[in-house]
């Protein structure tokens, strides 16, 4: 079958577009059902969920998949700057959009978020109704559990809190955000992370759009990350069905936070586990994790597979 794939600028707060990608079979000829997708931290569309938006169209869906503000083909300023509340909201914007698309069944909107926009999903089912369906995979639960409690010395964290208080008088005084590496695993290199595993994902995942993307965020969005639990919205998700997929190795949004969270979910929801650290579940573990969420939609969404 094939697959039709157009891009879009969505009007966002602030007078920006937001960059999105729709996928959909050409053969449909009514209504379908919709899962809207989005990226963790630092991520990108055109990475690893690309595959997941075409497994889901594939499967007779209408995907769309979209660019965090100041990142990719979305606009926003400062670029690389990662506000998840402002990330929750934009989500929100292109359900909105993703709701009057021609096409599109309006009351069959599934919600699919991975890494840090695991956490949005959670946030987002927990709280609009429009929501008929999430998977949050590999999410963020606690970004003070995984961000400051489990830091590696106290010394680690007196040295980071200095730095986010010099980038805020920096601003003070009118400077831009102070920037930081997105991974290395050069001790001597300050980076958000120090993850061999991201290195193998980003040469997996080649997309053009890192040609203008220095692989460098902002530090004031490792603050924010620090403050963001949406962990606490997940026992306001039910009676939204809700999938959460979790790698039983993964150290960047750790298992034992994630696992302790479901426990604390109202039913209906389903818990996949693979065998595999954060990545796995784009890579050798896809076939687990994306036929999981493509069969958690298909049965309560229903997509237009019979057109």
């Amino acid at each position: 079958m094939a697959l039709e794939r157009t891009e879009h600028w969505i009007p966002a707060e602030g007078g920006i577009g937001l960059h999105a990608w729709v996928l959909r079979r050409t053969d449909l000829t009514r209504p379908a059902a919709a899962v809207t997708l989005a990226h963790g931290f630092g991520g990108l569309a055109e990475g690893g969920l690309m595959h997941y938006a075409e497994l889901f169209a594939e499967a007779g869906f209408v995907s769309i998949i979209h660019d965090h503000r100041s990142f990719g083909g979305s606009g926003g300023w400062p670029r690389q700057d990662i506000d998840p509340w402002r990330q929750v909201l934009d989500w929100r914007r292109v359900i909105t959009y993703l709701q009057d698309l021609p096409g599109v069944d309006p009351d069959r909107i599934g919600l699919f978020g991975s890494s840090y926009a695991g956490g949005h999903a959670l946030v987002l089912a927990g709280s609009d109704p429009r929501i008929k369906a999430v998977v949050a995979q590999v999410p963020t639960i606690s970004g003070y559990e995984q961000g400051k409690r489990r830091n590696p010395s106290p010394e680690t964290t007196k040295r980071l809190q200095d730095r986010f208080n010099a980038d805020e008088r920096a601003q003070l005084r009118g400077a831009e955000p102070a920037r930081q590496v997105l991974n290395s695993t050069d001790p001597d290199v300050t980076s958000v992370y120090k993850d061999p595993a991201m290195d193998a994902y980003e040469k997996r995942f080649p997309v053009p759009e890192l040609a203008r993307f220095d692989r460098k965020v902002t530090i004031r969005s490792t603050l924010k990350a620090q403050m963001y639990d949406p962990g606490v919205w997940i026992d306001r998700i039910a009676p939204t069905p809700l999938l959460m997929i979790i790698g039983d190795e993964d150290t960047i949004t750790p298992s034992d936070i994630a696992l302790a969270a479901y426990e604390r979910a109202g039913e209906p929801k389903k818990l996949i586990t693979y065998q595999g650290d954060h990545f796995g579940a784009y890579d050798d573990r896809f076939d687990q994790a994306g036929g999981g969420a493509r069969d958690w939609f298909i049965q309560h969404l229903s997509p237009a597979s019979d057109n």
